[in-house]
């Protein structure tokens, strides 16, 4: 390779690279301005506000029902999308893709419209039985809404991946299909479910728009963490900053939790 030729890849790898590092500085800047700006006694106030604490109770109660309601239903909706065939079932899977690229703002008028005291619901079982609006359960159904298509779309992947000779095995065997999904197409999608669930959990506790809209912003008894974040700004800047560092940290550690599943079978596939 002649000079020229060595001068024009590097030239072209440098290109590459100061355009990565343009994408991720941007990426990586406002988080580090945010962790690096709060310092350990900045902290320790900031988490030690009085709403503070039933924020994080909340949140965790919440997204701890809203993942296992997406892990209980999403993993038998998964399993028949896996299964299906036609375009129908091709448009119903993208339509239950819908609430992941939805604005906040239109899942929660839409969460609304059929949840509200006037909503769809309402009108056909009563209004009392059918209003979930501004109550913990609202903030809960608003996390599933926007979350658990994470948790499916994983899922269906993994079983559309798994091996067919040893599903029929299984049904040639006996399995019905309850036997088959928890006997074997479960254990065997298990890292990418685990991986999908922790997306989804990480979805959940992030949810701000639809449950501000749909469960309004009670303390104690709608206000997420994300919520009291955006309440804090107007009270108590410390206090914002500092659940913003705790938002920051559980997702980052749910992110890189994720990356060792998904990572684990391709070191066992290699050590062998």
């Amino acid at each position: 390779m002649n000079g020229g030729a060595k001068w024009g890849l590097s030239a072209e790898r440098t290109i590459l690279r100061v355009a990565g590092g343009a994408l991720a500085a941007l990426f990586v800047l406002p988080l580090a301005a945010l962790l690096l700006g709060t310092s350990p006694s900045e902290l320790v106030d900031g988490l030690s506000a009085p709403f503070v604490g039933a924020a994080i109770r909340l949140s965790a109660q919440t997204t701890a029902a809203a993942l296992a309601l997406a892990v209980a239903l999403g993993t038998p909706l998964a399993w028949t999308l896996s299964q299906a065939q036609g375009r129908w079932a091709r448009v119903l899977e993208a339509a239950l893709q819908l609430p992941v690229v939805l604005p906040p703002a239109v899942a929660g008028v839409a969460l609304l419209l059929a949840f509200g005291r006037r909503g769809l619901v309402a009108s056909m079982v009563g209004p009392e039985a059918g209003t979930f609006s501004f109550t913990t359960a609202a903030v809960v159904l608003a996390q599933v809404f926007v979350a658990a298509p994470l948790f499916v779309q994983s899922a269906t992947a993994a079983f559309r991946a798994l091996d067919p000779e040893v599903t029929l095995a299984a049904r040639t065997l006996g399995a019905g299909p309850f036997r088959l999904l928890l006997s074997v197409a479960v254990p065997m999608a298990a890292p990418s479910l685990a991986a999908g669930a922790a997306l989804c959990w990480a979805r959940a506790l992030g949810e701000f728009g639809a449950t501000l809209l749909f469960a309004g912003n009670l303390e104690g008894r709608t206000q997420t963490l994300p919520l009291a974040v955006y309440a804090a700004m107007e009270r108590d800047l410390s206090a914002a900053r500092a659940l913003a560092v705790v938002l920051i940290v559980v997702a980052l550690l749910l992110l890189l939790g994720v990356r060792a599943v998904m990572s684990a079978p391709v070191a066992q596939a290699r050590a062998r």
